[in-house]
């Protein structure tokens, strides 16, 4: 600090020796040393407080930085969440767009009606049909005494 060697410090020695005397020379002594702890005390408590403070401002801008982070993560997410939500909402709409184009196009059209080719009388293989036959006059007819009992 002061860069005091040990010839200068030998020099002062004799100097206070001479000035104070050898009585009051080591109350002197312990009077400095006294001094010279409190200045180190204070200068140490100034030192730790300075650290203390220089440690607070960098969590506070830490803790800023961790804030718009979140803050910028938090719109990102947002967005995304809209920008899926529209699409979804576009497949949405496209879909029952295309079921009323798919639905108006089969009530709007009647059925192909069928040829009188040989192949499209021809049974189709698959399970029984289970419609209603269609009506004979035998059907339509009672049978019996015409009472209409069977």
């Amino acid at each position: 600090m002061f860069d005091l060697g040990f010839s200068e410090l030998l020099l002062i020695a004799l100097v206070a020796l001479v000035v104070l005397g050898p009585e009051r020379l080591p109350k002197a002594a312990r009077f400095a040393g006294l001094w010279v702890r409190r200045a180190r005390a204070q200068w140490y408590s100034v030192r730790s407080e300075l650290e203390r403070e220089l440690a607070a401002e960098e969590l506070k801008r830490n803790l800023d930085a961790v804030r718009t982070s979140a803050t910028d993560f938090e719109r990102q997410a947002r967005s995304a969440v809209d920008d899926l939500d529209a699409g979804v909402r576009k497949a949405e709409a496209d879909a029952r767009g295309g079921l009323r184009a798919l639905r108006d196009d089969l009530a709007g059209t009647p059925p192909a009606p069928p040829d009188a080719t040989a192949e499209d009388d021809a049974p189709m293989p698959g399970p029984p049909s289970t419609a209603p036959l269609p009506a004979t006059d035998a059907d339509a007819a009672p049978e019996g005494d015409g009472d209409g009992r069977r």
